[in-house]
């Protein structure tokens, strides 16, 4: 049966254990809150199913337990930054940081990570960006996932991309989206859960559509939106990984292999906000956007209409509360973490 816990003590684990494999307490913590942060939002694929996988790189020595990020070049407003194989939840973080610090400095900036690693939800990072008054794109490719539009074989990564603004009264705006019909975590968690996946999907390893989770993870996942999702993946590519230095294509090596040299690429682009507008003008635009939207009366079926990021801000309010839910799987796989770290598993909540 699934297992409830509360997230300040699914934090607490996450990082201490994290921490024993030799990652400094401040970076452990930064991923441990990653993880967390995507089971608040109610996106479990992204979230502390994946602490095995991250911490079997370090491990095998394909990820670094301590970051040790070089500059590769710097004009002010453009930072290029070798990650050198770091976990990419702490070379994002850092980029956020540079990124909105040289966005005030310039009114732009542009931060190229190169030999990253995958660094989960995109909106945690782009949250944070808005948040210090900046508007935020931040891209970054993955391990192949999809075929070509026309082919068979996978060579695509779902190549997620986050945008965020403030919304003024209304927190922060977000977008954070792949370009394929579903997160492959997603196709992860379905088989954690012992689950059929929807139709639409994803396809086995004969292109035939299918619903098992375990035939669509050895298989390809479909684009979103057709031929314009494989378009999209493919331009990402183009800025995540050729552009800033890494890897790109089939080259990329995803979390869920414990070996190999990840190379994933990341580009966060920052706007501060000043340099364009009175942020206080922003504001009010922004919430007249967001008035404007909410109030399209709502389809049948519909009890309103939400904004991006909204669904994930009400879902984390309610399970602060209630607490975060575990599946069995997923706590298998925590509960052979504190055997080995000797970490204390989060405490259950009672019915």
């Amino acid at each position: 049966m699934p297992h409830t816990v509360g997230a300040a003590d699914l934090l607490r684990f996450a990082a201490a254990s994290t921490e024993t494999y030799g990652v400094p307490p401040e970076d452990a913590r930064v991923l441990a809150d990653t993880l967390v942060v995507a089971e608040l939002w109610g996106h479990a694929s992204h979230g502390m199913l994946r602490l095995p996988w991250y911490l079997s790189r370090i491990t095998s020595g394909a990820t670094a337990a301590v970051a040790a990020p070089a500059t590769v070049g710097d004009n002010g407003a453009v930072l290029v930054v070798d990650g050198r194989d770091g976990l990419g939840q702490v070379l994002a973080n850092r980029a956020v940081g540079q990124g909105v610090e040289r966005a005030r400095r310039h009114g732009i900036s542009a931060v190229a990570v190169r030999n990253s690693g995958h660094f989960g939800t995109a909106a945690y990072f782009t949250r944070k960006a808005a948040e210090q008054g900046c508007v935020a794109l931040l891209a970054t490719n993955a391990s192949p996932a999809m075929a070509p539009w026309g082919g068979r074989e996978k060579r695509i990564g779902t190549n997620p991309w986050s945008i965020a603004a403030p919304g003024g009264r209304y927190g922060t705006v977000v977008m954070d989206i792949a370009n394929t019909a579903v997160a492959r975590g997603k196709i992860y968690h379905a088989r954690e859960r012992g689950e059929p996946i929807p139709e639409g999907w994803a396809a086995d390893a004969d292109g035939v559509p299918t619903t098992d989770p375990r035939r669509a993870i050895e298989g390809l996942i479909l684009p979103m939106a057709g031929h314009k999702g494989y378009a999209m993946s493919f331009m990402f590519d183009v800025l995540a990984g050729v552009l800033t230095g890494s890897a790109f294509g089939s080259s990329v090596v995803g979390p869920y292999r414990p070996t190999g040299r990840s190379g994933v690429g990341h580009l966060l682009i920052c706007v501060d906000i000043r340099s364009m507008a009175e942020p206080a003008e922003f504001e009010r635009r922004m919430e007249a956007l967001i008035e404007e939207t909410k109030s399209t009366p709502a389809a049948p079926g519909a009890a309103e209409v939400l904004v991006p990021g909204e669904p994930e801000v009400r879902t984390a309010e309610r399970l602060r509360t209630e607490g975060i839910t575990v599946a069995d799987d997923t706590w298998a796989a925590l509960a052979r973490i504190a055997d080995t770290t000797a970490v204390p598993l989060p405490q259950e909540i009672s019915a």
